[in-house]
């Protein structure tokens, strides 16, 4: 697509344009009482590309919460926030790419493990080979296990498993990668693990294959709740778009019994905030339902460059509010950040929508 556009690599268009795409934001920028420095439209007469609020309400299948709507909101960027230079990678315990594809004729679910990077950073002891385990959640049944690997920061597993799975146990089943080193006493210890939600990957139309991020389970146990968000990319415009639809299970800061949520959304890029924007107040529900579209104009060229921090806070009389947690989204993030930021490149156009985990600041 870039090079259909600019008619020169990735790269080297990055490297003429990145600079004056940053060099046009520092200059559009005003006061710290203006709007975001994006240029961002707030209406939608000159996005048809993307087609009718509804149209996208029907595809994010958003029936059972109510219509979409647009977000009104673009506050001052120098607004208290939770955002900083840390994009989740303290949690993160190298990766591993695998390739999954349903087989609608067998009801089969054949799972590939190609490889993995960097599988064994730990501070905390040194092993000198790994093996890899895959199970299906909720239930924990081991559905494959890779051969032992000795060299485990740069490795080629070439592994493959077949999963008989019924079409609807998609929509509730789980993909669990566990990589385990071996230590000097043959103990096998975990070192880093990713969830897939099968629902969200539309495995039947669509065959799946990405890098993962391993996470450290301790460091990453601290979720204070779920939301489900959106993503898609018109490369036609250069928007971004990103839906708010819902949030489960939100856990209150300060041990509050009760609290009127709402949703931050920043564009950032080399951690500095770009552009703001946030839902409406939900008064005294811990599972909110939003369905707030966020659209953002962004160059082809810089997405690579750019990351989503989406802030859950809860709304307080002041105006300012305290942050229950927040979610990384992008190239530099880790987990499912990084898994949904591709999906979404992967399918230009198409909505992708995927549940995450909301981390303590």
């Amino acid at each position: 697509y870039l090079q259909q556009k600019y008619g020169e690599s990735c790269a080297e268009a990055r490297e003429k344009r990145v600079p004056a795409w940053n060099a046009q934001r520092a200059s559009t920028r005003g006061p710290p009482s203006r709007k975001g420095s994006l240029s961002i439209e707030d209406t939608f007469e000159s996005i048809s590309e993307l087609g009718p609020l509804e149209l996208m309400g029907r595809e994010l299948d958003l029936a059972p919460y109510g219509t979409l709507r647009k977000s009104q909101s673009a506050d001052s960027l120098n607004s208290i926030s939770s955002v900083s230079n840390t994009f989740g990678q303290d949690f993160t315990l190298g990766q591993v790419e695998v390739s999954m594809e349903y087989d609608t004729a067998s009801h089969t679910l054949n799972v590939a493990v190609m490889q993995g990077k960097d599988l064994l950073e730990r501070e905390e002891a040194s092993f000198e080979s790994c093996f890899m385990r895959v199970s299906l959640l909720p239930d924990e049944q081991i559905v494959g296990i890779s051969r032992i690997q000795r060299n485990a920061y740069s490795i080629f597993f070439d592994e493959k498993f077949s999963i008989p799975l019924d079409p609807t146990a998609l929509e509730e089943k789980s993909l669990r990668f566990s990589v385990f080193g071996i230590d000097e006493d043959e103990r096998n210890v975990s070192t880093g693990v990713v969830e897939l939600k099968l629902s969200v990957l539309d495995l039947p139309l669509q065959p799946f294959s990405g890098w993962l991020y391993l996470q450290d389970q301790n460091k990453a146990a601290d979720a204070v709740g779920e939301i489900l968000l959106s993503l898609s990319y018109l490369p036609t415009a250069e928007r971004l778009t990103v839906v708010v639809v819902k949030a489960k299970n939100l856990i209150w800061t300060n041990d509050k019994t009760t609290a009127d949520p709402f949703v931050k959304v920043y564009l950032l890029q080399d951690g500095r905030k770009m552009s703001k924007k946030k839902t409406a107040v939900k008064r005294d529900d811990p599972n909110p339902v939003f369905n707030e579209a966020m659209i953002f104009s962004v160059p082809a060229i810089v997405l690579q460059d750019l990351s989503l921090r989406v802030t859950v806070a809860e709304s307080s009389s002041d105006g300012r509010g305290d942050n229950v947690g927040h979610v990384i989204i992008g190239p530099s993030a880790s987990g499912m950040g990084t898994t949904h930021w591709n999906q979404m490149l992967a399918t230009l156009r198409r909505p992708v929508s995927m549940w995450h985990a909301v981390r303590r600041n």
